[in-house]
């Protein structure tokens, strides 16, 4: 067994500074995701999906949206269970963010393959820009009421269940192995709000730091599955409000006339 004995009752301010390093250095890498988000959209504007982007470029771009809004949700258990191994944590650390970011940069070919389905389908006609902007809205909404939504944000919500399996495991790979898994959980609980980003825009920073506060409040606050219904109503209501405010999907439709994206 790897693990050390859980602190004692009054030890908590001792197991608090224990993990500020570790939740410095994730949000450090989330810090610098988020600058070299702003960085890139200064000179890409929201960037209406792959237009003039290949798709290794794209995936690079994805790993750093991933990286600030996802980052940040979770530290606090990445924090917990880099304080509780006995290995170097600074390997711990790079395991774990590996393996938890590795499972997210995979998704960014299907990625790209969706938004270059949605920019082609889009592409053709206005109406065929508003009725992906608005399916893709719908799905949105939809899956925040399904059963996988509430067994992959439980799973996100409650840390110890996860430390808990996590303390069984053994071998050269497990942080990479622990933060693969967790990754699968969190693809499994966001991967819907991911998809809103198609009709955002893929650069469009305003609604990824909304979308981020959105990830970060359901697996950390009370009331994070209220939240989750409250925000698959909001996107049902978007898939009626972008008829007839069609700037509501930047990244499909441009705003300033309602015209449709034009071809690549």
């Amino acid at each position: 067994m790897h693990f050390k004995q859980a602190a004692p009752p009054n030890g908590t301010q001792s197991s608090l500074s224990h993990m500020r390093p570790f939740a410095a250095a994730l949000l450090l890498i989330a810090g610098g995701a988020w600058l070299a988000l702003a960085l890139q959209a200064g000179s890409m504007g929201l960037m209406p999906v792959t237009m003039g982007v290949a798709m290794p470029s794209f995936v690079v771009m994805w790993t750093l949206m991933v990286a600030a809004m996802m980052v940040p949700s979770i530290t606090p258990l990445a924090s917990r269970y880099l304080r509780t191994i006995e290995s170097p944590r600074s390997f711990g650390l790079l395991g774990f963010t590996a393996g938890y970011l590795g499972v997210w940069t995979t998704t960014g070919v299907l990625a790209f393959a969706l938004a270059w389905l949605a920019g082609r389908i889009a592409a053709t006609s206005p109406l065929a820009a508003t009725v992906t902007a608005a399916a893709i809205f719908a799905i949105g909404g939809i899956y925040q009421f399904t059963p996988l939504k509430d067994r992959c944000l439980a799973r996100c919500r409650v840390h110890i269940a996860l430390l808990l399996r996590y303390a069984s495991w053994r071998g050269s790979l497990r942080h990479l192995r622990v933060g693969v898994h967790h990754g699968a959980y969190c693809l499994g609980c966001c991967w819907s709000l991911m998809l809103l980003m198609l009709s955002f825009g893929v650069m469009n920073i305003g609604a990824m730091l909304l979308l981020a506060a959105v990830v970060a409040l359901e697996k950390v606050w009370t009331h994070g599955v209220l939240l989750s219904r409250l925000v698959g109503v909001a996107c049902c209501a978007l898939v009626v409000a972008v008829l007839w405010m069609p700037g509501l999907a930047p990244g499909l439709i441009l705003p300033a006339n309602g015209m449709h994206m034009p071809s690549p």
